[in-house]
């Protein structure tokens, strides 16, 4: 595989268009024809140029599949990498605007139980320009613009894989995804879902991105947490409460947890109870889930009432929360069904 010239920042660009002995102006061409989606072969650049990226860099490095389009109007993507894997994405519709969620790997490591992601384990990372090319693909699927014109408005990190499983790469694609003169989304309007790795938490705080930070916690106990989750046997959720402490405080930024309601585990009042006990005055807001069935798991979701009165407990509790509105459930909206489908259709 070749590299992906959509990983390279606009300084970047500008010592490539330097090396290849062009005029400086050429940079802001070929860049913005990157954030347009225009494959190599179709920037508008001299053929010689056009030639020595070829030579070096991936023609179209991410490209959609295929779409599904649910009745709500969610429409979920099929993206092939340059090397033939495959990967995908969710674009939700609200009043305030589209969220595009992306993955940052093909396939997972982490093995939580009820994430279809990680049925076939970490197969690679994926580059910061493969990341940004899904936002670039859609964005230009939907006839969208760049910076005030863009038709993907914010951006969720939380489709395959574990944005802090790859560090560096999530870290560059954000610097260039928020590059004011590219597609220029604000850091504001991008959130990360993390399984709580503390150490990497810790160490993004620094980062000075002060986008959403979001933890999926779905337990009140560490032992409840191994249950589902096995990150849970490297990070205590007090290594998560006191990551979190510390994003607030280098950031300014509250954070949310992210709470799976699965019944005959942790859907009852006495784990709302706990769950507000554990949270209790800190700058935070919880994000209640319906579970999404899979297959190759025997978790069951909570049923409606359940999950009303937990949200209720909380909110008398003092504890912000809300319950997730349940989008693109008849394509298979949750993070990895459609990959995994897709490949399971084609080994038959």
């Amino acid at each position: 595989m070749k590299e992906v010239l959509q990983d390279a920042s606009r300084e970047e660009l500008a010592r490539l268009i330097q090396e290849a002995g062009e005029k400086p102006f050429r940079a802001r061409q070929v860049y913005e024809g990157l954030m347009h989606g225009q494959p190599l072969s179709a920037l508008p650049v001299p053929a010689a140029l056009r030639a020595f990226f070829a030579a070096r860099f991936e023609e179209e490095p991410v490209r959609i599949e295929q779409v599904f389009t649910a009745k709500d109007g969610t429409r979920k993507f099929l993206f092939a990498l340059a090397d033939g894997n495959l990967i995908e994405g969710v674009l939700m519709q609200y009043d305030y605007g589209n969220t595009q969620c992306v993955s940052t790997q093909v396939g997972c490591r982490m093995g939580c139980k009820f994430c279809a992601s990680t049925l076939g384990g970490l197969v690679r990372n994926l580059t910061a320009g493969e990341i940004l090319g899904q936002i670039v693909a859609v964005n230009r699927f939907l006839r969208g613009g760049l910076r005030d014109r863009r038709a993907v408005t914010n951006v969720v990190l939380m489709g395959s894989g574990e944005p802090f499983d790859n560090y560096e790469n999530v870290v560059r694609f954000l610097r260039n995804i928020t590059d004011a003169e590219g597609i220029g989304i604000s850091a504001r309007n991008i959130s990360l879902s993390t399984c709580g790795l503390a150490d990497k938490m810790r160490r993004f705080a620094g980062e000075g991105i002060p986008l959403n930070l979001t933890v999926s916690l779905h337990a009140v106990t560490d032992e409840e947490r191994a249950r589902t989750m096995p990150v849970a046997k490297a990070f205590s959720i007090a290594d998560i409460l006191s990551a979190c402490a510390y994003y607030f405080e280098r950031t300014g930024r509250r954070y949310l947890f992210e709470y799976s309601l699965i019944a005959g585990e942790n859907a009852d009042l006495a784990h709302a109870d706990a769950l507000a006990a554990l949270l209790r005055g800190r700058p935070c807001h919880v994000n209640l889930i319906r579970l999404n069935a899979v297959k190759e798991r025997s978790l069951l979701a909570a049923d409606e009432r359940m999950a009303q009165a937990f949200l209720q407990r909380l909110k008398e509790r003092g504890i912000s929360a809300t319950l997730r509105r349940s989008m693109g459930a008849d394509i298979g909206g949750a993070c990895g069904q459609l990959r995994a489908s897709y490949l399971e259709k084609n080994r038959k």
